[in-house]
């Protein structure tokens, strides 16, 4: 039984190279079609590669620095407690963590942001979505839709819902097949963004401008409770100056409003000045643990600042990329070629099975 089994799977070896053979020389009997479309595609890909605008890359590589999550502060947020303050060890930047700056660059609040920012092109300013819709040549597509033809996003307060519609279209292709953010080594801190487009002066703009516009809005988020807490403590701060200045103001007052006290009136003059120096006592202490509190505060704001440093930055000319004409005629060829055999092979195996 056995051997009939060994026999038979060497039987079905042979003939699958027996068919392996039969196949290939199917083929070589139609190598004058099989060049025909060799031909057409390296015709085609010539000329791909001969109209074929390049692609321009301007790429910023940066480093992210985290600011310090709490350290040496924690010991004197008790102080800051008694006021009502919260220093806190980790600041309201807690909604980002690192790696989530780079969904940021694909949100659509920073790519429209970007889009409705003037450049200045040959001397003259011009929004970076009106350049993406002149190199992609979107108006000759208006060109016969009225309400498309005038659309302009100048007044970016008042967009209509068309306009609205308009832009996430343009958002979801930057984000597609524009726009490119990661890690080019997952252990450091160093993000890369790349922008690719096929105008040089939209590629180069456009990637400067987001990259300010989202490190600035994650810096700021980053640092925004710090900033809340240093404007109550130094509104806090104000208060307490104020009314220990009245209170000085007021002894000072009281002692001139009895120049020439009977010693049997003391109460006139020792009451009023009494009360004022508790005051100006009270308030100076609570003034002092205010100002360290808001001098401990701005501390605790430059120690979670996130540090972001650039290394590299997009300059003119940037780098291009373009399928060459000898290019394209071999990908062609060589495309057409492999399409055109494995249709054969498969309307031969079909055939086969068929009869």
């Amino acid at each position: 039984m056995e051997e009939k089994v060994k026999e038979n799977n060497e039987i079905s070896l042979k003939d699958l190279i027996l068919k392996f053979r039969e196949l290939f020389r199917y083929l070589l009997s139609k190598w004058a079609v099989i060049l025909c479309y060799g031909i057409i595609g390296g015709v085609l890909g010539f000329t791909y590669g001969w109209f074929n605008k390049p692609v321009y890359s301007a790429a910023t590589t940066f480093v992210l620095e985290e600011g310090d999550k709490g350290g040496g502060i924690g010991q004197y947020a008790g102080l800051a407690s008694m006021v009502g303050i919260d220093l806190g060890g980790s600041s309201g930047g807690s909604i980002f963590q690192g790696d989530n700056i780079l969904e940021l660059y694909k949100s659509r609040t920073m790519i429209t942001k970007t889009l409705l920012t003037p450049a200045e092109y040959a001397g003259k300013a011009q929004l970076l979505i009106d350049r993406y819709i002149d190199f992609n040549q979107l108006r000759e597509g208006w060109a016969k839709r009225p309400e498309l033809k005038d659309i302009e996003f100048r007044n970016s307060s008042q967009f209509t819902r068309l306009q609205d519609s308009v832009l996430g279209a343009i958002v979801n292709d930057i984000n597609k097949n524009y726009l490119i953010v990661d890690k080019p080594d997952k252990k450091l801190n160093i993000i890369k963004a790349e922008v690719k487009a096929k105008d040089e002066f939209f590629a180069k703009s456009f990637n400067e401008q987001i990259v300010k516009n989202v490190n600035d809005f994650y810096i700021q988020t980053k640092t925004k409770k710090s900033l809340l807490n240093i404007g109550v403590l130094q509104r806090k701060t104000d208060s307490v100056r104020t009314v220990m200045n009245g209170a000085i103001y007021t002894g000072a007052v009281a002692t001139d409003a009895t120049p020439n006290l009977n010693l049997a009136r003391q109460a006139q003059r020792t009451i009023p000045v009494q009360r004022s120096q508790f005051s100006v006592e009270a308030n100076k202490a609570m003034l002092s643990e205010l100002v360290k509190n808001l001098e401990l505060s701005k501390i605790a704001l430059n120690r979670e600042t996130p540090l972001i440093q650039v290394i590299d930055k997009p300059i003119f000319p940037l780098q291009k990329e373009k399928t060459g004409k000898i290019k394209g005629l071999i990908l062609g060829g060589f495309i057409f070629v492999f399409s055109a055999s494995l249709f054969l092979l498969i309307r031969k195996i079909f055939r086969d099975i068929m009869n």
